[in-house]
């Protein structure tokens, strides 16, 4: 199966290839089709499971399909709403990447930043909007958006939106909207206010169901290491050196930091490469294949850059900051334990990260052991059951000569 098969046109298939993917995930598969034919939809799918492209890729081409404008200035046809700005964030990636060779606009409006940039945006024209709730009732307030030519409305993570209250929010955009358009809703699960919000906007839906992939981990070991933020780059050094492990995945958050811990595990004598958006695509290949033939040892990765990566019998994933949405951890330590083999997920956990943390938690619905190595946390131990342990003696001496540098070090590694 491909995605040209699946009815995409050609400046959307060359998006995706080069972004690396050469085979649709099966929420992409089930749900491109329908959403090309003009259907509405009902998709039981999370953040991980391609959903994100399932829809982006079929509304940019059904929007470039009868593109039109209003007095010569562009409306927005296409809404997307999303619980929170993170999210919000990665879907307005997603459209802007794979619509680069099509000639339509798009913006992002949420809260936390100031709203006067938005609304210059707004005011110059976008085919594409995506939106929290609360900032986009903002702009509806100060009349900078106008949602009455709207066409095709996506509701993202329809279950996280209500849970956080914003059903309110969400029934009065639904007022602001034009009665016939396309609407899909994406939710985790099918709860009676999802379906009571869904048999009053949806037409006739078709039903789009993927298995909420990775949340069964029972072959994973899930491991928290409490450690102080500013040691975290050596308890990682450490803890690969000691343990001699040669295929190891690590995740931060963002492509900066990405390239900064690759080179810092380079210094401790650890073959390591950054993989993430700014690098080629060539560049993440050769990463990608030296990582997989066992010359690169370590692999630090972004959420975006990872997408789509598959590595047979991966043994090991650490998750050196906590991704912000909770649904990515599940995601990311997918990655190993696969096909019924073991795995191990270790986490490097700051204080200041309890708020993922505890979110975490709440959507794998079990609590993750806490591991204090000896000498590398010295705060109060985080919430929750904590098991002292002591550093193991075979560090490398790669890692005995980085923890005797001094302070320069660890300053850099904050």
């Amino acid at each position: 199966m491909s995605f040209e098969s699946l009815g995409l046109m050609a400046e959307l298939v060359r998006a995706v290839s080069e972004k690396g993917y050469s085979s649709p995930t099966p929420i992409q598969t089930q749900a491109i089709p329908l959403i090309l034919e003009g259907r509405d939809v009902m998709g039981s799918a999370q953040t991980g499971t391609g959903k994100t492209a399932g829809f982006t890729l079929p509304i940019l081409q059904r929007l470039f399909e009868s593109q039109k404008k209003t007095d010569g200035r562009r409306v927005i046809r296409a809404l997307i709403v999303t619980p929170t700005r993170e999210l919000a964030a990665q879907v307005a990636q997603s459209i802007e990447d794979y619509g680069k060779w099509l000639p339509l606009k798009s913006t992002v409006v949420f809260g936390g930043v100031k709203i006067n940039p938005q609304k210059q945006k707004l005011v110059r024209g976008v085919d594409i909007l995506v939106a929290t709730p609360g900032r986009l009732l903002d702009h509806v307030g100060q009349r900078s958006v106008d949602l009455s030519k709207v066409e095709l409305l996506v509701l993202d993570e329809a279950d996280r939106m209500l849970d956080m209250g914003f059903i309110h929010d969400i029934r009065k955009l639904l007022a602001l909207l034009p009665k016939q358009k396309q609407t899909l809703l994406f939710s985790a699960t099918f709860s009676e206010e999802i379906k009571k919000l869904a048999n009053g906007l949806l037409h006739s839906p078709a039903l789009v169901e993927v298995s909420r992939r990775n949340l069964t981990v029972d072959a994973i070991e899930q491991i928290i290491h409490p450690v102080d933020k500013d040691r975290k780059r050596e308890l990682l050094s450490f803890l690969i050196g000691s343990n001699n492990w040669r295929q190891v995945l690590v995740f931060g958050r963002t492509k900066h930091g990405a390239n900064r811990l690759a080179k810092q595990l380079i210094s401790d004598g650890i073959n390591a490469a950054a993989i993430h958006g700014n690098k080629s695509q060539g560049a993440r290949t050769r990463a990608l294949a030296d990582f997989k033939l066992g010359k690169v040892q370590v692999l630090v990765a972004t959420d975006i850059a990872a997408r789509g990566l598959d590595i047979d019998q991966l043994p090991h994933v650490i998750n050196f900051e906590l991704p912000n949405v909770a649904e990515d951890y599940v995601h990311r330590i997918g990655r190993t334990g696969r096909a019924g083999r073991e795995g191990q997920a270790i986490s490097l956990v700051s204080h200041d990260e309890m708020k993922q943390l505890k979110d975490i938690e709440r959507l794998i619905k079990r609590e993750i052991p806490r591991q204090v190595i000896a000498g590398y946390h010295s705060g109060p131990v985080l919430n929750g059951t904590a098991v002292k342990t002591s550093a193991p003696k075979n560090a490398r001496p790669a890692q005995k000569r980085q923890r005797r540098g001094g302070n320069a070090n660890r300053r850099a590694a904050a």
